[in-house]
């Protein structure tokens, strides 16, 4: 029996994309990934979770990404919830994998956890079981190794920027690093970079405050 596991990594940072990851395994496989010991990529170190990636790498029937920019992010969130946009594009990663999986089981972001394998089965089109659970993260291994791809793909995404524009943090809200990162290019810009999220409340209370300025 395949089984697929999805999570994301980059859902609430201001900078940077938001990154699908789907993971599938054969059933029996599972055991490989317990013995690796993968967890929710939160709780493992960067050098432990790009460890872990080559091997699941090596474990999986398949694996894929989708990495939601933050421009394409502005545009859909016009429209629709960051869930829905979520929902959107787990149904593309499915829908373009080779075999399909019996059983997917999903991280859900929706306080009521069905309602997200609800908006995912708008956008499917083949027929599953989906688990969508909260913490599927912490609980279902074949979303443990979802994360970890997610996580070190968008990292790698991060570094890429730095390496272009310079220190810039996690790209969160709540880390100063970016924070200093984003008063800085303010001061010298009119608009925020094209790798910020301009419909986040950190993103608006910059433009306002630059607006401000101008203004006085």
């Amino acid at each position: 029996m395949l089984i697929a596991g999805i999570d994301e990594a980059g859902r609430g940072p201001v900078l940077g994309p938001m990154v699908l990851a789907v993971c599938c395994i054969h059933k029996r496989d599972e055991e490989k990934l317990l013995e690796l010991g993968v967890k929710d990529s939160k709780l493992l170190s960067a050098k432990e979770r790009e460890r872990q990636f080559s091997v699941i790498k090596s474990i999986a029937k398949e694996f894929n990404s989708i990495h939601v920019s933050a421009k394409e992010i502005d545009f859909l969130r016009d429209k629709k919830s960051l869930n829905e946009i979520e929902a959107m594009r787990i149904g593309m990663l499915l829908n373009e994998l080779k075999e399909k999986p019996e059983i997917v089981f999903v991280d859900s972001p929706d306080n009521i956890e069905k309602n997200f394998e609800k908006r995912i089965r708008t956008y499917l089109n083949f027929d599953c079981i989906i688990k969508s659970e909260h913490k599927a993260d912490l609980n279902y291994p074949i979303v443990s190794a979802a994360s970890i791809i997610a996580k070190v793909e968008r990292d790698l995404e991060i570094k890429k920027l730095a390496e272009k524009y310079g220190e810039l943090g996690s790209g969160y809200p709540g880390d100063e690093v970016t924070i200093k990162f984003l008063d800085d290019w303010m001061k010298s810009n009119e608009v925020l970079p094209e790798f910020a999220r301009n419909s986040w409340d950190t993103s608006r209370r910059l433009l306002d405050k630059k607006f401000q300025k101008k203004l006085f």
